[in-house]
């Protein structure tokens, strides 16, 4: 079932409010178990994507025919369901998370979603991880710590096909990236911004969906 409008996962401060609720009020129901990982995430503070962000998601990797995605910073595994229903059989997803807890819960999710064996799950440093990886892929997805989104995008570059799509989340910050004397966070997402937008090799877009999803297409 739907997630009541007050869900933490929602976060708000992009559109207007009653904007945000009718948004969310079109979104089908999602399954038994996406529908438990957001009540989950509302009760425990874990951030997620939510819905409607995981949508674009989708359909970001469907149209782009994404069959190997790297997720960088994964929490319970919300948006690596799905990214592993979009790739489909023969697809594969590196989720990573420095939390055994959580991907000890990721793990359970993935079994009851039926995607475990699309996806391999890496506890640690996403960015170590990520640095040792020889392939490219189709997709890098950034979700990690907020102060660390520069690097991300540095790392997550050579290692990105010609035509995939780097995205991350919270680009937008609760609309913090507008507001005066910004805090360490904020000015590493500011950074991270300007790093994609000037890029020679992307060509980016953010959308104000939720926290803002800069969505940058190797060119």
């Amino acid at each position: 079932m739907n997630q009541p409008a007050q869900s933490d996962w929602r976060m708000g401060g992009i559109t207007v409010p009653e904007v945000e609720d009718y948004i969310y009020a079109m979104l089908p129901p999602r399954d038994e178990v996406l529908a438990e990982m957001e009540a989950e995430a509302s009760k425990n503070k874990v951030p997620i994507v939510g819905p409607a962000v995981a949508r674009v998601l989708y359909q970001l990797a469907n149209i782009s025919g994404a069959k190997k995605i790297f997720e960088m910073g994964s929490a319970i595994g919300y948006s690596t369901i799905w990214w592993a229903r979009a790739v489909g059989d023969g697809g594969r997803v590196v989720y990573t998370d420095g939390d055994p807890k959580n991907a000890d819960k990721a793990r359970r999710y993935f079994e009851r979603a039926g995607v475990s064996r699309r996806i391999t799950v890496r506890v640690g440093d996403a960015f170590e991880f990520l640095s040792e990886e020889k392939e490219q892929y189709d997709v890098i997805f950034n979700d990690v710590d907020k102060i660390d989104y520069p690097r991300a995008f540095r790392l997550a570059l050579p290692r990105l096909k010609s035509g995939g799509l780097f995205i991350a989340d919270n680009a937008l910050w609760s609309g913090r990236v507008s507001k005066p004397n910004p805090d360490a966070q904020t000015k590493a997402i500011l950074e991270f911004n300007k790093l994609v937008y000037e890029s020679k090799d992307l060509f980016t877009t953010i959308l104000p969906i939720r926290d803002g999803v800069a969505v940058c297409v190797k060119k």
